[in-house]
């Protein structure tokens, strides 16, 4: 793996062969958001300006959300575009978006340099706006019911790519892009395309620039930052000691052992243990409590014996450490993997909360939009190569 990355290994072929594939494919350019406030100045004076002018950018980036040069009135009009077109190079551009819950849920397909495709949702709630972005295009860990997993791994994204996925957001809540009228961007949540733990380094940049402070960065609180994971171990571990009070997300899907290494081949390499343990070290380093995900699927892991085994395995740890959020599964079409029945899902939550656990059967968004993670991208390319 490159740097980006922490090391997994899997016993499933297609996910190991996957996870190379981005090796080989040039790299995005380098944007503002990939530099360190330092190499920002450095590139700054080697152009022939000053070292204030950064400043300037980051401003207009990060508080002002804008890369248009004609809004950049402070710098002299004849350099605007010059320093827009070298700190701020196109990465990504929208394909398409589509709309659902009555205009509150946003889903948009992004086209990257490469021509490569990713996929971020913006929700608006009551209380929060929330944007899902993803960390790679595509993904590698092969969960046989995830439509991402289903198109495998092509590359990790860069730091700015995914900064560039937050900046478009914000600015379209802003301006009154989700209904209800302008708004500000409050929550992000890394639960789209890919595993954040295999591109680790640019995902921490990005968390890093996404909690600073303006005009470092957007000022999103890292509180409000949710960290999702299959359960790659030595990510979770490291990123317990990075000082960042984000959230860690664990997508279980299983109660057991036998069953995880069907639904998340990754649990061959980290079995559930292994990856509750980190989960609970994860929470006593940050005392944060830890969101265990759980996609109920139809016969498969919905039934009272998968209940009673997840609380168990919870309850193991003695306090009041994890939150457990059940998900009705958005199915991918022509999947065998489907939703749970409504008394199914409601006997599950009962059993979790009867014995002690919180527990929130998730909000769904966006059903009748290809909603879940990567479903807008298999699409795309599955009309493109009938065409």
């Amino acid at each position: 793996m490159t740097d980006n990355s922490i090391a997994v290994e899997t016993a499933a072929a297609p996910v190991a062969a996957s996870l190379t594939r981005h090796k080989f494919r040039p790299k995005p350019p380098t944007h503002l958001a990939d530099m360190t406030p330092e190499e920002r100045k450095t590139v700054m004076k080697e152009s022939g300006f000053p070292a204030f002018r950064v400043r300037q950018l980051e401003n207009h980036y990060f508080s002002h959300l804008s890369i248009d040069p004609d809004t950049m009135t402070d710098l002299p009009q004849g350099i605007r575009r010059q320093l827009v077109e070298q700190f701020f190079p196109p990465l990504i551009t929208k394909v398409y978006s589509r709309q659902a819950d009555n205009g509150t849920t946003i889903k948009t397909l992004w086209e990257l340099f490469d021509h490569t495709k990713i996929e971020s949702v913006l929700m608006r709630y009551p209380t929060r706006t929330t944007l899902c972005i993803s960390s790679q295009v595509g993904c590698g860990m092969g969960c046989p019911f995830c439509a991402t997993g289903m198109l495998g791994l092509t590359r990790n994204l860069s730091t700015a790519e995914i900064v560039e996925q937050v900046r478009a957001a914000a600015l379209l809540a802003a301006n009154g892009g989700l209904a209800g009228g302008a708004t500000r961007l409050s929550n992000i949540v890394f639960m789209g395309m890919g595993e954040p733990m295999a591109n680790y380094k640019s995902v921490v940049q990005a968390i890093r620039e996404i909690s600073a402070l303006p005009p470092q960065g957007f000022g999103i609180s890292a509180r409000n930052i949710t960290v999702s994971t299959v359960g790659v171990v030595p990510g979770i571990k490291k990123l317990a000691q990075e000082g960042l009070p984000v959230r860690l997300a664990v997508s279980l899907h299983a109660s057991n052992n036998t069953l995880r290494d069907e639904l998340v081949p990754m649990n061959k390499r980290f079995n559930l243990e292994k990856v509750m343990d980190a989960a609970h070290d994860y929470f006593l380093a940050t005392h944060r409590r830890v969101s265990i995900e759980y996609a109920l699927m139809r016969g498969i892991n919905d039934q009272k014996i998968n209940a009673i085994e997840l609380a168990k395995r919870i309850n193991h740890y003695g306090d009041n450490w994890a939150h457990v959020n059940p998900i009705p599964l958005n199915p991918v079409e022509g999947s065998r993997w489907t939703a749970s029945k409504p008394e199914d899902e409601k006997q599950f939550l009962r059993i979790l909360n009867d014995a002690g656990i919180t527990a929130t059967l998730r909000d769904t968004r966006g059903n009748d939009i290809d909603g879940a993670c990567g479903q807008l991208a298999a699409k795309y390319y599955e009309n493109e190569t009938t065409k």
